[in-house]
């Protein structure tokens, strides 16, 4: 497989549609009415209790249109929200470029929307293995998958997407789109790819080490194992 070159960007880039799903609601509402205020009217998709919390925002915020994540991909979430986000159209819109020919009629063809802001973080695992009485399956519950995947894509793509992985940035991305007239620089969209980056790789290191730490009595202790032989 041969990787292609980009050759053409827009510094710029207006924020008109966002991903959003995260586990920590911290600022959700100041943000969406700052990007509607600063970006005019903003399309969000989302999944879970994030959607639900920000359909309650929606309510009294004129300019900002929620869909479930499920309604756009056609695809319902897997049981206990395994499977939320992982779709072709997602990915799609995350990283097709803006002039890439191909990448353009792939989203006409499968009526895909390009997306040009990713806000997402990451199930709780730290927090979670640090509770007292927590064990293996409480912290294998809490592995993110969906997350970090649309984290990395959205860093990926920094010539066109914005991502943030932190509540804590939220003020910055509020700035930068009131400074330039709703729309995000190469050089913001590139600072907070790094710190994705650096999230995710944060994240896994967390979830190795855990790993790594545990016995083989700590792993097989929350369950009732199951021997093949037994049922034979």
């Amino acid at each position: 497989m041969a990787i292609e070159r980009v050759a053409e960007i827009d510094d710029r880039v207006p924020i008109r549609r966002a991903l959003v799903s995260v586990s920590d609601k911290r600022g959700l509402d100041r943000l969406m009415h700052q990007l509607v205020t600063n970006c005019g009217a903003l399309e969000v998709y989302s999944t879970g209790g994030t959607y639900t919390a920000l359909k309650d925002i929606a309510r009294d915020l004129s300019g900002l249109t929620v869909t479930a994540v499920s309604d756009y991909t056609g695809q319902p979430e897997m049981r206990g929200g395994l499977v939320k986000t992982l779709d072709f159209r997602i990915y799609l819109g995350l990283l097709s470029e803006t002039y890439n020919v191909d990448h353009q009629s792939d989203l006409t063809r499968l009526s895909a929307v390009p997306f040009d802001l990713t806000v997402v973080n990451l199930y709780p695992f730290t927090r979670t293995v640090a509770t007292q009485g927590s064990d293996c399956e409480a912290a294998r519950g809490n592995i993110d998958i969906g997350g970090p995947a649309m984290l990395r894509a959205s860093a990926k793509n920094y010539l066109r997407v914005a991502v943030l992985a932190n509540p804590d940035d939220y003020e910055a991305l509020i700035e930068e789109v009131s400074t330039h007239a709703g729309a995000t620089t190469l050089a913001f969209r590139r600072k907070m790819a790094a710190a994705t980056f650096e999230a995710t790789a944060l994240y896994d290191r967390a979830i190795a080490d855990y790993l790594v730490s545990r016995s083989d009595t700590e792993v097989s202790s929350p369950y009732a194992t199951v021997h093949p032989e037994a049922r034979a």
